[in-house]
């Protein structure tokens, strides 16, 4: 979620001399592989490009019988299903708040295992994989020959440890005209904001797949009572009271954030597709520019080590490894002729936020029809998707708000400018294109705020009177912004202020929501507290969107 200004860093903000020398050093590399055509400069910027060498350069093989410690500490998940293939992955890291994960520079046979039942007994698919310390030992495979529309179970072993078992699914056949399907949303998982109740509670819900909209990660420092946790039984250790700025740091960032229970069983339960907001890298970020206006060079370092640390920690296929700072994120997934789901990367390519990032009124700055949030080549790739699909549903999972959020009363409301507001053009080209393209049924899933919102999707937002061509639903956060409340301060102005709001919540939670042939349904499920653990999940409201009739009805 934006910070207010460019100036608004929190007491643990990174200090200007930290970790200088490593990020000049790789910022010189970024210059290289950026700009010149050289292979030996790609191939340098060997910690956020570095593929594992191959023959006599290979790293040595570890043997296996010599992991005396679990290493499957970060538990297993999957991602992106397929009609016939779904991404599994873990990481081995026997000591995961350590640099190596604590299995230094070797590499470590894996072997995995699909089956049809939980307990393993009709296996269908097996095969081994190398974890190898390039990729801190993390393991994907990209498991095909799988039917349509079928869950499985999978787990990993390696030497004398099994990990946990995991549960996933297969999307529908294409061209399958499937009834129904079930998902969830969760974005914002601020570790030091509090537990992760939201997630046990995802984990026991009846959903073929989870979306996570960004913020998986925050890169401010976690002092060693976890923060809002206020942990009395355990101490963190020191390593996590900086702010992330190298490889090794967003490395084992994810490791502590994955050391949580909730998170690690959610995994477990559904296969996610995932998406990164900004604090996967650093607040409020766009493109090669950081909050602070730093050298472009450094903070593309930064940006490199976070990407790299990302693909790493995330159930995502190949095609989605970073290439130095760069990494394409944004891709496409059906589930049958239901539904289409175009997963947006709103970070990597926008302009710089307009008037130094604050909250300000719509203006020449804002208003520039060259500003683009999605950069050009995202932009094409959605038109020409919504023009060439087949789906009853048309959802677009991605970061900040869409729909416009007025501020203020005044007659010329201030805006926020991280989000669609601050890119009026790029998403007036967005509307235009879902109108020329029939899409009749378009869903905008968002995370980013910290609060759930239902809203109308207007032709013109500021004529309450203009046609509702979508609905946008946003899902809250798991933890971030502690434990939050029913009406935050604002409630009154922003539900006067933007008649097309349709619904408001500020407490923690996921969205869950039901496609079928004739509507979509959204449960915004929230919890009372997160910064004390077990609070009990509950539906805070409902809303339906009717096939051809788009705008969420509260039910």
């Amino acid at each position: 979620m934006a910070l207010p200004g460019r100036t608004g860093r929190p007491a643990s903000a990174l200090a200007p001399t930290s970790h200088e020398a490593e990020l000049r050093t790789a910022a010189r590399l970024v210059s290289r592989r950026r700009f010149l055509t050289v292979t030996a400069a790609a191939a340098a910027l060997a910690f956020s490009t570095g593929l594992p060498a191959r023959g006599a350069f290979a790293a040595p093989r570890l043997d296996t019988a010599r992991i005396t410690e679990d290493p499957f500490t970060l538990g297993v998940a999957s991602g992106d299903p397929l009609p016939d293939s779904v991404l599994i992955w873990t990481r081995l890291a026997p000591a995961p708040f350590t640099p190596d994960g604590g299995l230094g520079q070797q590499r470590v046979e894996v072997a995995w295992e699909v089956a049809l039942d939980a307990s393993f007994a009709l296996v269908v698919r097996t095969g081994t994989a190398l974890a190898h310390p390039e990729y801190a030992h993390s393991v994907r495979v990209d498991v095909r020959g799988l039917a349509p529309a079928t869950t499985y179970h999978y787990r990993f072993r390696t030497g004398a440890w099994i990990s946990p078992p995991g549960r996933t699914r297969t999307a529908p056949a294409a061209g399958d005209d499937v009834t129904r399907l079930r998902l969830a949303a969760v974005a914002c998982q601020a570790y030091h904001d509090g537990y992760y109740t939201v997630h046990r509670h995802l984990a026991r819900e009846d959903v073929d797949v989870v979306f996570h909209l960004g913020d998986y990660l925050y890169e401010y420092a976690v002092d060693s009572a976890g923060g809002a946790r206020g942990y009395t039984d355990r101490v963190l250790p020191s390593v996590f009271n900086r702010e992330t700025a190298t490889l090794a740091d967003y490395r084992m960032r994810y490791a502590l954030y994955k050391s949580d229970p909730d998170l690690r069983a959610a995994h477990a339960a559904h296969p996610f597709v995932v998406t990164w907001d900004d604090h996967e890298t650093e607040n409020n970020y766009a493109a090669e520019h950081d909050e602070n206006g730093s050298d472009p060079a450094l903070f593309l370092a930064r940006r490199a080590a976070a990407y790299r640390a990302y693909w790493e920690n995330q159930p995502l296929r190949a095609g989605q490894l970073p290439d130095g700072p760069d990494a394409q994120l944004y891709r496409r997934l059906h589930w049958g002729t239901l539904a289409q789901f175009d997963v947006l990367d709103t970070r990597q390519y926008r302009s710089d936020q307009a008037y130094d990032d604050n909250p300000h009124v719509p203006g020449p700055e804002s208003d520039d029809p060259a500003r683009t949030l999605t950069g050009d080549a995202q932009e094409r790739w959605l038109l020409d998707g919504w023009a060439s699909s087949a789906a009853l549903w048309n959802v677009m999972p991605q970061q900040v708000c869409f729909s416009q959020r007025r501020l203020d009363l005044n007659a010329e409301a201030k805006l926020s400018m991280d989000s669609w507001d601050g890119y009026r053009a790029s998403r007036g080209r967005l509307v235009a294109g879902a109108k020329a393209a029939g899409v009749d049924n378009w869903l905008v899933l968002t995370g980013d705020v910290h609060v759930a919102y239902a809203f109308d999707i207007k032709d013109d937002f500021d004529d309450p009177a203009s046609a509702t061509v979508g609905t946008e639903l946003t899902c809250t956060s798991v933890a971030s912004g502690r434990d939050g409340t029913e009406r935050p301060a604002n409630w009154d102005t922003y539900m006067k202020a933007n008649p097309h709001l349709r619904f408001y919540d500020g407490r923690r939670g996921y969205l869950r929501v039901e496609l079928n042939r004739e509507n979509a349904r959204a449960d915004f499920r929230t919890v009372s507290a997160v910064t004390t653990p077990g609070a009990e999940v509950s539906t805070a409201a409902s809303f339906v969107t009717e096939a051809g009739a788009p705008g969420p009805t509260p039910v």
